[in-house]
């Protein structure tokens, strides 16, 4: 214990920089895109500079995987000129991993934040709370409910550890979390932390990301000078839309690695001196394609309606479909929908009744005709209320077919 309290870093401060134009210049070489988390920063720095760095505010970085949380929170501390330490949450379930613990247990030690500090060696660290939608709770407590202390600057000047005993001022630590997804981070955790979306890249951003850090990147990695390998913009474009779906990009990183891999073997094995990637030689390379582009009717369907969907990879078109047969007014739903789905799908049919008339839709339609909406992709769970206008319109479409005809 007082060897821990003698190594943790009571008034040893690093110079912090407020250079604002330096800062943006950092952002701008490490992250493409990214404004809206750029301007956010930037406008932090001004805030630190106006109160000499007392201004406590705790980003919160919430978006999909590989969208550049973690690596946003390196440049961040990059511009400001403080140590970087990071403390990974995933799997945590116990109190004493942040807190530490008390001295009379076997093996006790002191808990995470203390020994960032520690290795910090400064006062004034920047520290990544990494994945603080993943902690967990049991029997020993519940770690969020001890981060309460740590991310508030109102209390966390004298932050007790179980093991040091000794209240330590966390007030000048800099406190970035990062988090997939808000849904399971406490409430009153949440309310400390302003959270800033980095939601995921649209195609022209990841190729630009591709080409102003990817390639290089893998090229360095796979021992590859520029003039050895050279992988063409349709080649990227083709990468992105057919070999890779997701928010981020560390699968299209992944891509370009293999094709790096491949051309570094065709320099050793064949003596080639520089290998070209084109979209139409890709097939050779990484195999057939993985990802169709959605199909797109190019001409108006009776009864079939494209909705749009959101994942957590980008938007995706989803049809649905709309049957009538001779029968004696029942709706058959089919296609995973959930409870809220199917209702939106009856109250379609209900606001279709009510608007019969002025479509020049037959009042007794609904009583001598089946009904069968069905969503594609069957094995897909789909809910939500959102689908209504696309519910409501196949089911127009279907019944008013003699008046187009």
């Amino acid at each position: 214990s007082e060897m821990c309290i003698r190594d943790s870093p009571w008034n040893k401060l690093s110079k912090e920089s407020f250079d604002i134009k330096n800062a943006e210049k950092i952002l701008n070489e490490d992250h493409y895109g990214l404004e809206k988390v750029k301007e956010r920063v930037l406008e932090y720095l001004a805030v630190r500079q106006n109160t000499k760095g007392k201004n406590g505010t705790i980003l919160c970085f919430a978006g999909p995987p590989g969208v550049g949380k973690t690596s946003v929170a390196k440049s961040i501390a990059r511009s400001l000129g403080r140590k970087y330490v990071r403390i990974s949450l995933g799997g945590i379930h116990d109190e004493s991993d942040i807190r530490g613990h008390r001295k009379t247990y076997i093996g006790a030690m002191e808990g995470r934040i203390i020994a960032a500090m520690k290795e910090a060696k400064t006062k004034n660290p920047l520290i990544l709370l990494d994945e603080i939608d993943k902690m967990g709770a049991d029997y020993k407590g519940d770690p969020s409910a001890a981060l309460l202390e740590v991310l508030d600057y109102e209390q966390n000047g004298t932050f007790r550890d179980h093991y040091i005993e000794v209240p330590f001022d966390l007030s000048d630590v800099l406190f970035i979390t990062t988090a997939n997804t808000l849904d399971t981070v406490q409430a009153p955790l949440l309310d400390r932390m302003e959270v800033i979306e980095l939601s995921s890249y649209t195609r022209e951003e990841k190729f630009h990301i591709a080409k102003e850090h990817l390639i290089k990147k893998q090229e360095g990695k796979n021992g590859l000078k520029a003039s050895q390998i050279r992988i063409c913009n349709d080649a990227i474009y083709k990468l992105i839309d057919s070999y890779t779906r997701e928010a981020g990009v560390r699968n299209l990183e992944r891509q370009i690695g293999s094709l790096c891999r491949k051309a570094a073997k065709e320099i050793v094995e064949d003596g080639v001196k520089k290998v070209t990637f084109k979209a139409d030689n890709l097939e050779k390379y990484l195999g057939h394609e993985k990802y169709l582009p959605d199909v797109v009717s190019d001409k108006d369907a009776v009864g079939s309606v494209n909705g749009l969907a959101w994942t957590s990879v980008g938007g995706v078109v989803m049809p649905l479909e709309v049957l009538v047969l001779d029968g004696k007014g029942r709706i058959e739903l089919t296609g995973s929908l959930g409870d809220v789905m199917k209702e939106s799908a009856k109250i379609a049919v209900s606001y279709c009744r009510s608007v019969a008339d002025k479509y020049g839709i037959d009042k007794d339609f609904y009583e001598k005709k089946d009904l069968h909406i069905h969503a594609p992709e069957g094995a897909v769970p789909k809910d939500g209320p959102s689908a209504g206008v696309t519910l409501s319109l196949i089911h127009i479409s279907e019944p008013t077919r003699h008046l187009r005809i």
